[in-house]
């Protein structure tokens, strides 16, 4: 009876265990078969198949004129497989304990020492080794690409594994070494070359800040490259094959492709040419100002808001994006830090990380006068000025206690409204700003964008800094009306100036032209985004109006002039507040100039900031005025503005000098004559050997000399170069005419006739000796009565 208890204890006990596995097993199987079919599926697909990733190629860059900024260029990955390696000095081991064990033989040849392993290398040095497979390796691409033998070795040395890359991106030049190297020493199993693409710029520097570039791994950084970085980057593929028990391909049991879709190329509105002309301009401006923290520069279809150039002073190299150049290398040299510290890579990286931003659209600054433009077209649009009013200006002006100047200490006296847009004056324009009032002015500072970002096709872009409407005082209203204790953006500032000289509409600033697949179909067209009309045409005239006869008359921006053009223009020098120069004192300014044209119909604005210019002179109407008019002079015959000439302006119409030499004497006589010389003969020859100024020469309009020499007579230098530096438009003509020189006008400064303009450069210098005829290029620029 116990005997039969215990027999039925112990079958229900294993009855239970059996239960019990079986449940865990149903779990197991429950959870195997249902809950993560899809997770083992997938791991036994992994096992029967091979995925190869198919790379995209990333799309390209394009000026509004199709030439290339960004493209790719093949490079090659340097793959070492250390199974095959470590297989061939195995094999290489038994051949030689083979050999050893056989009948001695004559002398080893080199074939022979190959198969016991044992290779002749001789390096970049002359000298001569004799070296396993894995030190011959690692000494030849240590030697050919640079890398670091020591690393190499170690990678050799990993058992079971065939991919091991060395090198990415490796040249064409290097590239076909490392081939040469593999066929000298038969080493196709061990060493190969992936071809892939790099990121290129053609252009290196242009427009390094709008165009951004790609780090290592493919991916946008700054710029176009970033903002537009899933179009231009497309999708990679898949290659899907068998695989063998051995891990072998089987493409015949199985094989899927799934295309890789190429990025789209973005067509931009940038122009080269202008952004070429834009970038030497701002270079200029930044070495003669000699500009402490950088320039910057923009060029834009005021109708469309098109970004024709945009550029920040100093740029950089786009292949070499972590490499400093000069100007900030000096930079971080005059930290006097020890290269390898902490505190050096702290340095470097600020460095490197402020050489990437994009100026025009990343940092703030006060905008100064420039912004008056604003404040006067406020006032016309709210109706509580008029161009008939008058104003007084004694030099300064107390509002709420505090007694604000004006740049002209002694005071402008009795000013109208053009007077006191024109001169600059800082009471005039409190005044008027008092008469639109705090709710007012408040409003149509955000009306003109001020309260929002711009919206422009570009990464990083800063919100303007201004106060609230809670604290925004009748002194912040004062101080605001001449662009002082508030921040904008490049950008924003030059929209909002487009806005008065298009009409009165607020656009939206952009990059983008199209987008486009490889096969040039357009997929993606920008559309011109009309924000909001902030103020009337009306307005819009007036106001462009006045800014014109400022820079052709007695107003303060007349360094802005370009000859043959009316040219809207103001200039501004601000305080920077925040920053303090070496000496704890508020000296450092920002100076900036924009601009618009032709004011009947405008086309283009543009605007230049220099900030903090410390070559004695901070004005903007001397800091930057000059440049935007060089800017100017390019961009408005470029984009097919033809010149409309007043009579006083004749000597800015420039003539190219034919070439005379090889005609006979009276032939060339009546060249002359047609071309409207005056010749001079020097010698008795039947043949013009020789002329002055040669030919292909540009000289000004008024320029009438042509010194043709005959038989053996040569140019001489025998006259000596006047100097008309200081001089009038007049005092400086007659100096150099009467010395029987030609004259060439340099820059577009008003040099009229009572303007006030004086030569501040000449080439040839002063005391030089030419022969005559030569040509005297002489700039001109405003030195006095200016505004800030």
């Amino acid at each position: 009876m116990n005997i039969s208890k215990r027999i039925t204890r112990r079958a229900l006990v294993v009855l239970g265990v059996y239960i019990l596995l079986w449940i865990l097993l149903s779990v197991v199987l429950f959870k195997l078969q249902i809950l993560s079919y899809d997770y083992y599926q997938n791991l036994v697909i992994k096992q029967m198949t091979k995925e190869t990733t198919v790379t995209a190629s990333r799309g390209s860059i394009y000026d509004t004129n199709m030439n290339l900024l960004a493209g790719n260029k093949t490079v090659w990955l340097i793959v070492i497989s250390p199974q095959d390696i470590i297989d061939a000095m195995a094999d290489a081991e038994k051949a030689k304990a083979a050999a050893s064990n056989a009948t001695e033989s004559s002398d080893t040849t080199e074939d022979d020492r190959r198969i016991y392993g044992e290779y002749e290398y001789t390096g970049p040095d002359g000298k001569t080794e004799v070296l396993p497979m894995n030190k011959l390796i690692a000494r030849a691409l240590s030697d050919i690409l640079g890398v670091d033998y020591d690393r190499v070795i170690e990678l050799a040395a990993k058992n079971g594994r065939y991919y091991e890359v060395i090198k990415k991106n490796v040249e064409k030049e290097e590239a076909d070494k490392v081939r040469a190297f593999i066929d000298e020493y038969g080493l196709e199993d061990q060493i190969y070359l992936k071809a892939s693409t790099k990121r290129y710029y053609p252009n290196c520097s242009l427009a390094s800040h709008v165009i951004g570039f790609c780090n290592a791994d493919g991916v946008g950084v700054y710029g176009i490259e970033a903002y537009y970085n899933d179009v231009l980057e497309g999708s990679s593929g898949t290659y899907i094959t068998a695989r063998s028990g051995t891990g072998g391909d089987l493409p015949y049991e199985y094989e899927t492709y799934i295309d890789a879709r190429d990025g789209y190329s973005i067509v931009t509105t940038i122009d080269s040419y202008i952004q070429y002309e834009l970038e030497n301009v701002l270079l200029e401006t930044m070495t003669e100002n000699n500009a402490q923290n950088r320039v910057a520069g923009i060029v834009m279809d005021v109708n469309t808001g098109a970004i024709l150039a945009m550029a920040t002073l100093g740029g950089f190299d786009l292949n070499k994006p972590y490499e400093l150049p000069d100007y900030y290398a000096s930079l971080l040299d005059e930290k006097g830090l020890e290269e390898g510290t902490d505190e050096y890579n702290k340095a470097y990286f600020d460095i490197l990380y402020g050489m990437w931003t994009n100026k025009a659209v990343t940092e703030l600054y006060e905008p100064g006068s420039t912004f008056k433009i604003i404040t006067t077209s406020i006032a016309l649009e709210t109706n509580t000025s008029k161009l008939t009013d008058k104003f007084t200006c004694s030099g300064s002006l107390k509002v709420g206690g505090f007694n604000i100047s004006c740049h002209k200490t002694i005071g402008h006296g009795t000013l109208n409204f053009a007077e006191a847009l024109q001169n600059s004056c800082n009471p005039a324009l409190m005044t008027i700003a008092a008469r639109v009032g705090r709710e007012d002015f408040y409003k149509y500072f955000k009306i003109f964008g001020y309260g929002e970002k711009t919206g422009i096709d570009l990464p990083g872009e800063a919100k303007a800094y201004y106060h609230s409407y809670s604290n925004f005082s009748d002194v912040s209203l004062a101080v605001y009306a001449f662009g002082q204790t508030f921040k904008v953006t490049s950008i924003q500032h030059l929209l909002a100036i487009s806005a008065v000289a298009n009409g009165g509409y607020l656009v939206t600033p952009h990059v983008m032209r199209e987008i486009i697949d490889s096969d040039g179909n357009v997929i993606q067209s920008y559309e011109p985004n009309v924000v909001r009309q902030v103020i009337s045409t009306d307005v819009s005239k007036k106001i462009s109006a006045i800014l014109e006869e400022g820079v052709s008359g007695s107003g303060g921006a007349k360094n802005a002039y370009v000859a043959g053009y009316r040219v809207a223009a103001k200039t501004g020098t601000s305080q920077k507040r925040d920053k303090l120069d070496e000496h704890g004192q508020d000296t450092l300014r920002v100076s900036s100039c924009v601009a618009y044209a032709p004011v009947d119909n405008p086309q283009v604005a543009v605007l230049i900031l220099v900030d903090e210019p410390s070559s004695g002179v901070v004005y903007g109407s001397l800091v930057a005025a000059p440049y935007v008019s060089k800017l100017l002079s390019f961009v408005l015959p470029y984009i097919g503005i033809e010149p409309q000439y007043a009579d006083s302006e004749e000597a800015s119409i420039e003539k190219t000098i034919s070439n005379y030499v090889g005609m006979d004497i009276e032939v060339a006589k009546a060249a002359a004559e047609a071309a409207e010389l005056e010749y001079i003969i020097v010698g008795d020859g039947s043949e013009v050997t020789a002329q002055s100024p040669s030919s292909g020469t540009i000289v000004s309009k008024i320029s009438k000399l042509l010194v043709l020499y005959t038989g053996s007579e040569k140019p001489k230098n025998t006259v000596e170069v006047p100097d008309v530096v200081g001089k009038t438009a007049e005092a400086a003509n007659r100096l150099i005419i009467n010395k029987k020189l030609n004259i060439r006008i340099a820059g577009a400064a008003n040099y009229a006739s009572g303007s006030g303009a004086t030569v501040i450069s000449q080439s040839p210098e002063a005391g030089t000796f030419v022969p005559e005829g030569t040509v005297v290029t002489v700039e001109f620029m405003h030195l006095s009565d200016i505004s800030d």
